[in-house]
This record gives structure tokens, C-alpha cells and sequence, in this order.
């Protein structure tokens, strides 16, 4: 049953889950880091979905999703990642099972299925991804795969993602553990004992980049900004990864965690076996990409490379500024909401905005722990309305009632925007161009800027979600159209000319969005 919250019309369960930032001290009153509720159609994806998307940027993987094609289809290509090699990842594998595997098991056929793929491609790895149907009829995927292991002498790593077991941030674990399994020991194992002493000329120093995943070509902007700097980026875990790069992953100094949601368990495990120290870093925005940058320098204690890291920011900042400054005059003062999966990419975007000269006024997340939320609802307006885990139409009402001129969110939020009249920005892993770094911050604005200043938004009337209002507006305003035109002296010239066209009339939108 429906029930007022004071911000907008939901399920009475889902009161706690939206709220308001709140004033200075005082502890947001968010629930949160819940499985969805049963019933209200949550935008969150599954635990193997979250696997998935952690793993499918692995470039030389076969990925082998065990259960119905639909969960392979589903998650084909799901990351958008690019890659600088071999592209076996954009290729999706599936065991299809039907209902006869259903009854008599699909353990044979999993099987066949390895050694079908090994004799096609002779990949480096195979990861096999159960689905809720194989967590049901509860086929042995550890066996299954150990003996394949076994017989191909590489590693095939089951991962435990039926999608019912949990929800996205379940999946990631999933991914990060099957990420240890390809992770070795340095072979130089003196060389990795006094870390501290690196900053030295003994050898270049060392870092991983976590919960990157290489969308549209992310990770080229920012891997060249550490070179310059003297630093050796062995792997983007895992944008255009490999095999190969994944396992040299523990000679690292340093380790960054971009995307805290689905890579912060990976790293707290490498600092407890490697004793690799791992720092929080986004490349999202000047702020962030000169933060990203001193705190790295700081790190290793170089001089030198603090010299060259503000170098490096002076030349990029003055050559990108002329640009952004240029879009923010077009776009300052627009009423921004953001939705994101997890809140890292959240909580960078309010900086973002505030360098675009844009105000908050809607930020949730999907899968946002408390602390999280409290990190938001210190960097967010008073007013601004902070909601975890939403609903369609959860986020159709929060457009319409905080007069959002943008949404930045994923595929699956896009049509909610449109259909409102409202701009959006896919800001997830279905874009094609790229935001990270000084360059893709530039994209980005250009982007928000064509997208909230696009004519078409002078033709469609930004809709409420109360149709019989907006219809009775539209027959008022044509009442008073019809009298002030039939009063005209030229009026009757024109009588037999309908006064109401087709495209005009409201179950008709369809009509006037092909015409605009």
C-alpha cells in the first residue's frame, strides 16, 4: 500500500531508503546495503551480474556463462571496455541450458562446453559464471572445473554467482576472489621487502589501478599522466587486462582503488598478503585527477616526481580551462540528479558539477554503504534529496518535484529522463566516449552542455506525472487559443480549418515526438 513519505509517493518499506541531507552533525537517517525490496521493481542488478561486470574486461578470458542464454545475453559486452590486444571477452559463451539439463543436470554439458572452447581458443583462462538455475539443480561447478583445471593446464575458475544469493555487491566479491586465484608471488621476493625505501633510484616505482575498467578508453588518458611522472602502471584491474598482467599485479608499490564498491576487498586483500598499501583515487574531474596525482607523489616521497606531477597539472589545467569555462557559462546554475551503480563515480560527480558551476539535486546510488552516505551528505546542498536503491518511479517523481534540468545515470535510466523531457547523460559503461582524465572531463562538459542546450527541448513540454492536469491545462489553453483566434476579422476565412490537429492531441505523443 502506498503511503506519503514527505518527499515523494512509495511503498511504505521504501520510506527509509529516501531522505534529505541533512543539517551539519546530525547522522543520515538512510537505510541502506539491503537486498531489494521484493516487489518494487529495484534498478539493481544481480550477483552475477556484478561478477560479470567486474571480470568481462579481461581481454584474453573466455568468459562461459553457465545456465539459460538469456543471462549470457544479458551481459553481453556488459562493460563497454576497450582493449588495446586480443578481444576474445567480446565474444559470449553460454552452456544454454534448457529444460531436459534442467532434470538430468548440466554438469556433462558444462564439460563439453570447456573442452569445446580450449580447442578454439586456447585462452590463458576460462571463467565459468553459475546462474540461479545451476545454484537450484545444484550442479558441482567446483569439480567440474578443478578437472578441467586439471586436464588443459590453465586456470578455469568457477564463480559462485547465482543472482538470487544476494545482490551486486555480492557478485563483486565473487569476481575479486576469483581475481586472487590469478594473482603470483613476485619472484624477486628481496626486492619486495622494503617498500618504504622506493622513492630511491634502485627501480622505477610500481603501481596497480583497481576498479578501472577501461570504458571508451578510460584508462589510456590516465596510465600516460603517471609515465611522465616516472611511474610504471602494471595493471588496470580490470580495463584492458590480462592473464598475464592480472598475475605480475602483487609487484606493486601502491595500489589505487577508483572504484571502492567492487574493488576495496581486492585491495584490502593484497595489502594483509603482499603488504601492497592501497589509496582511494578517481580521475573524474580536475579536483580529483590533481588529487589522484599528488597523493601518489606523496606516497613515494620523490621531489622529483612532485615537480613533475605539478607540471604536469599547470600544462593540462591551462589548456583545458579555456573550454570548460566557455561551457560553464552555459550551463551554470542547471539542476543536476545523479544515479549511479556505486559511490565512488557518486561522490566524484558532485565535484564535477561544482566545476561546472552546477547545483545537486538528486544523488543515490545502488549499492552505497552508511559511511558512503554520510561522505554525500557532507558534500551536497541542504535540501538535496538522497535515496538508495530506487525505483522507476521513485525517480520519475524526484525529476519532476526537484526540477532536474539533467539525470547522469546508466542505460537503464535514460528513457525515465526522456520521457519527462528532461536532458540526460549516460555517465556508465554503455558510453562511448571517453570522461576520465583532462580530456574526457572535457567530453564530459561538452556533453552536458549539448544535452541540456538541445532545441529539441523547446518543442517538448516537460511532462508531469498527473496526466488528467496536464490534459485539463491543454483544453484550457486551447479553449482560450480557439476564442482569441475566432475573435480575429480574418477568422472566418479560415473556419473550416481544424483548430486541433492530430499531433496536438495528448494520446497521441507518439505523433508529435517523430515530428519533433
Amino acid at each position: 500500500m502506498k503511503e506519503k513519505t514527505g518527499i515523494v509517493d512509495t511503498l511504505e518499506e521504501r520510506q527509509p531508503y529516501i531522505t534529505r541531507k541533512q543539517e551539519k552533525g546530525e547522522t543520515i537517517p538512510l537505510a541502506c546495503d539491503n537486498n531489494s525490496l521484493a516487489g518494487a521493481i529495484s534498478q539493481r542488478a544481480c550477483v552475477y551480474s556484478g561478477a560479470r561486470v567486474v571480470l568481462n574486461p579481461v581481454t584474453d578470458a573466455i568468459h562461459l556463462v553457465h545456465g539459460p542464454i538469456g543471462c549470457a545475453g544479458y551481459t553481453w559486452d556488459i562493460r563497454g571496455a576497450k582493449s588495446s590486444g586480443i578481444e576474445t571477452n567480446r565474444s559470449s559463451f553460454s552452456t544454454d541450458m534448457k529444460e531436459i539439463d534442467v532434470v538430468f543436470g548440466g554438469e556433462k554439458k558444462l564439460s563439453n562446453a570447456i573442452d569445446e572452447l580450449m580447442g578454439l581458443y586456447s585462452p590463458p583462462v576460462i571463467f565459468v559464471y553459475s546462474t540461479c538455475i545451476v545454484g537450484i539443480i545444484g550442479d558441482d561447478l567446483e569439480a567440474i572445473c578443478k578437472t578441467a583445471s586439471q586436464k588443459h593446464n590453465i586456470p578455469v575458475l568457477p564463480i559462485k554467482s547465482e543472482g538470487f544469493k544476494g545482490n551486486k555487491s555480492d557478485g563483486y566479491k565473487a569476481a575479486c576472489d576469483a581475481l586472487k586465484q590469478l594473482i603470483k608471488k613476485p619472484k624477486n621476493e628481496e626486492a619486495e621487502e622494503n617498500k618504504p625505501e622506493l622513492s630511491s633510484e634502485l627501480r622505477k616505482p610500481k603501481i596497480n589501478i583497481l576498479g578501472d575498467f577501461n570504458v571508451a578508453g578510460d584508462v589510456w588518458l590516465i596510465k600516460p599522466l603517471f609515465e611522465q611522472m616516472g611511474i610504471e602502471v602494471i595493471v588496470s584491474m580490470t580495463g584492458d587486462s590480462t592473464a598475464k598482467t592480472i598475475s605480475r599485479a602483487a609487484e606493486a608499490d601502491l595500489n589505487l582503488v577508483q572504484c571502492s564498491g567492487s574493488m576495496t576487498y581486492l585491495a584490502k586483500w593484497m595489502q594483509k598478503e603482499y603488504g601492497i598499501p592501497y589509496l582511494s583515487a578517481s580521475f573524474f574531474g580536475i579536483e580529483d585527477i590533481s588529487l589522484a596525482l599528488r597523493k601518489t607523489a606523496e606516497y613515494f616521497g620523490s621531489e622529483e616526481m612532485k615537480k613533475k606531477a605539478e607540471a604536469i597539472l599547470k600544462i593540462e589545467t591551462s589548456r583545458i580551462m579555456p573550454e570548460i569555462s566557455r561551457i560553464r557559462d552555459r550551463v551554470k546554475g542547471k539542476k543536476a540528479a545523479i544515479y549511479m551503480g556505486g559511490p565512488a563515480k557518486a561522490l566524484t560527480l558532485i565535484k564535477g558539477f561544482a566545476e561546472l558551476g552546477m547545483e545537486i539535486v538528486i544523488i543515490g546510488t545502488q549499492t552505497g554503504k552508511k559511511e558512503d552516505y554520510e561522505q554525500i551528505s557532507y558534500s551536497v546542498r541542504d535540501g538535496t534529496v538522497i535515496v538508495d536503491d530506487a525505483n522507476p518511479l521513485e525517480l520519475a517523481e524526484l525529476l519532476v518535484k526537484q526540477k532536474a534540468d539533467l539525470m547522469v545515470a546508466g542505460v537503464k535510466e535514460r528513457f525515465i529522463a526522456y520521457k519527462l523531457g528532461v536532458a540526460f547523460c549516460d555517465f556508465n559503461h554503455d558510453r562511448v566516449v571517453e570522461f576520465e582524465g583532462f580530456d574526457g572531463f572535457v567530453n564530459f562538459a561538452r556533453e552536458v552542455d549539448a544535452s541540456i542546450n538541445s532545441p529539441v527541448w523547446k518543442a517538448v513540454r516537460q511532462r508531469t506525472l498527473k496526466p488528467e492536469t496536464a490534459e485539463s491545462e491543454r483544453k484550457s489553453e486551447r479553449s482560450e487559443v480557439k476564442e482569441k483566434i475566432s475573435g480575429e476579422p480574418h477568422a472566418k476565412q479560415y473556419k473550416d480549418i481544424s483548430m486541433e490537429p492530430d499531433f496536438l492531441h495528448p494520446e497521441r505523443d507518439a505523433a508529435l515526438e517523430s515530428q519533433v
